[in-house]
């Protein structure tokens, strides 16, 4: 066998054992921003509150740096036995509408369109994304499946690490469909961050840095989970920038 053959089969074996490895291996990989099919699915009981305007803040909630001194600091759990699945399989469907649509049509607002198919999906539309700040506008059905996804704003592999493992199946599902820790954004902003926490990543958008790391620390609050050293410092950092800011969905 000559030179350049045994160069080929040992490239060959080399993407053989990778293969394998990932296979094998599926939380190695496992990212934030899978997408999850709409299917049927219990409800979570919503009330229509909750599918109001991502932006409209609650005057009398309390202040975000408040829940934040409230939230345990500790270091990263192990990720061993983290899948998707351990939090949901598909998006819930509410009123006969999935999770997913409902909450591009809370982002879009009034310039949402909705199809006369269904009543349901969302066609077409604009909003302001929040983690890059770049008007977007979607003409036709086709252009959400590349140009949106859902974010969870409290990432799920992150959240296993920092609490959610040691969570009921049913806590970590409503932690998962919660219209709370969910965000209709950017698709390559998404995948940026991927299940990046605050001291790895935060919006290019620094308008709404504040906004972000204060509904983070909401949901951490509300589920019950922790946030590591560096990830305080740096949310404690942020919201030095807006001492005012209001945390959502939580009392304390």
């Amino acid at each position: 066998m000559n030179h350049k053959a045994r160069r080929i089969l040992s490239v060959v074996a080399i993407l053989a054992g990778v293969v394998f490895w990932l296979v094998t291996n599926p939380e190695s990989y496992e990212t934030d921003y899978a997408p999850v099919e709409d299917t049927e699915a219990s409800s979570g009981g919503f009330s229509d509150d909750v599918f109001a305007s991502s932006g409209d803040i609650d005057p009398s909630a309390p202040l975000a740096t408040a829940v934040l001194e409230k939230l345990e600091i500790k270091g990263r759990a192990p990720k061993t036995g983290y899948v998707r699945s351990e939090f949901y399989s598909s998006w819930p469907t509410i009123d006969g509408c999935s999770l997913r649509q409902r909450i591009i049509k809370r982002e879009m607002g009034d310039t949402a369109v909705i199809s006369t198919e269904n009543n349901c999906d969302v066609i077409s539309g604009e909003f302001d994304d929040p983690y890059t700040g770049e008007h977007k506008v979607f003409s036709q059905k086709s252009d959400f499946s590349s140009g949106i996804q859902i974010d969870h704003v409290v990432a799920l592999s992150d959240a296993w690490q920092k609490g959610a493992q040691y969570k009921t199946a049913d806590e970590r599902y409503a932690l998962a469909t919660d219209p709370l820790n969910l965000l209709a954004v950017d698709s390559s902003a998404n995948q940026k961050k991927s299940d990046g926490d605050a001291a790895t990543w935060l919006p290019s958008n620094k308008k709404f840095r504040c906004q972000y790391v204060a509904r983070q620390v909401s949901v951490k609050y509300k589920y019950g989970l922790w946030v590591s050293q560096a990830e305080h410092d740096m949310i404690q950092q942020v919201l030095e920038k807006c001492p005012n800011e209001r945390a959502v969905g939580v009392e304390i």
